[in-house]
C-alpha cells in the first residue's frame, strides 16, 4: 500500500508538473494535499523536494497552491522545513498579489507552529534538535520580510495580511496575565504562551522576544501616525487591533 500511494503521489506531482491543462494541474495537487494528510512523517520529507520544484510553475494558481502544500508539509516534518522557507521568501515578492498573500497567510501558520515546536521541544524533553535553531534564523527573515511588506505602499488586501501577522506576532509573545494558570499548560491548545520558555531556552530568548514585541508594536503605530496617506480600511484594521 506505502508503495502504491508513493508511485500515485509522484505521479500527481509530475502531472501538476507537465500538464498542459490547468484545471488537471490543480486537481492533481489537490489530491497530493489530500494523500498528506495521511501519509507518516518520512513520507511527506520525501515529497518535499517535489513540491519545491513546482514553486517556479508559470501558473499563478499552482504557486499558490504549493504554497499550501509546503505549509501542510511543513508541519509534519518541521526539522526539514529549512528547505522550503528561502521559497516562501521568494513567493512573498511574486508578481501575482494573491499569491503573495497566501504565502502571508502560510507563513503566519508556519511560524505560530515553529514557536511552539520550539517551547515544547525544550520544556518536555530538555533540549532542541540542532536544526531547529537553523529554522528560527529563517523565521527571522520570515518575520522581517512580512514587516516589510506591512509598511511598503503596494496591494490593500496584501498588507492587511501583513499588518495581521504582526499583530499576531506581538500577542504570541505577550505573556497572558490575565490567565496564567492555563497558559503554562503546553497542551491545552495554545499556540504558544511566552512564559513556556521564561527560565532559559537555547534559541528562544524571552527578553529578546519582548525586543520585537515591542519594535512590532512600534510599526504598528508609525503605521498609524501615517493615517493621513492610508485608505480606510488600513486605518480601521489598525485601530481595532
Amino acid at each position: 500500500m506505502a508503495g502504491s500511494t508513493r508511485e500515485q503521489t509522484l505521479s500527481l506531482l509530475s502531472t501538476a508538473k507537465n500538464h498542459g491543462d490547468l484545471a488537471v494541474k490543480l486537481s492533481s495537487l489537490k489530491q497530493v494535499k489530500e494523500i498528506l494528510v495521511s501519509v507518516d512523517p518520512s513520507f511527506a520529507a520525501e515529497l518535499l523536494p517535489y513540491v519545491i520544484e513546482l514553486h517556479m510553475s508559470p501558473e499563478s494558481l499552482v504557486r499558490r497552491f504549493v504554497v499550501e502544500l509546503m505549509e501542510e508539509i511543513g508541519v509534519k516534518v518541521m526539522e526539514q522545513s529549512s528547505l522550503f522557507v528561502p521559497v516562501l521568501l521568494t513567493l512573498l515578492k511574486d508578481d501575482v498579489s494573491f499569491v503573495v498573500r497566501q504565502t502571508i497567510v502560510s507563513s503566519t501558520n508556519f511560524f505560530c507552529s515553529v514557536l511552539k515546536q520550539m517551547a515544547l521541544q525544550f520544556r518536555q524533553c530538555g533540549k532542541v534538535e540542532r536544526s531547529c535553531e537553523e529554522l528560527w534564523m529563517w523565521m527571522i527573515k520570515l518575520k522581517d520580510a512580512i514587516h516589510g511588506i506591512a509598511l511598503t505602499p503596494g496591494s490593500i488586501g496584501t498588507r492587511l495580511l501583513a499588518i495581521k501577522f504582526l499583530e499576531i506576532h506581538i500577542l504570541l509573545v505577550t505573556p497572558d496575565v490575565n490567565d496564567s494558570e492555563s497558559s503554562n499548560k503546553a497542551g491545552n491548545g495554545r499556540t504558544f504562551d511566552k512564559s513556556w520558555v521564561a527560565d532559559g531556552h537555547p534559541i528562544l530568548d524571552a527578553a529578546l522576544l519582548t525586543l520585537e514585541a515591542k519594535r512590532s508594536l512600534n510599526l504598528l503605530l508609525d503605521t498609524l501616525q501615517s493615517a493621513n496617506i492610508l485608505c480606510g480600511s488600513l486605518i480601521i484594521a489598525v485601530v481595532n487591533w
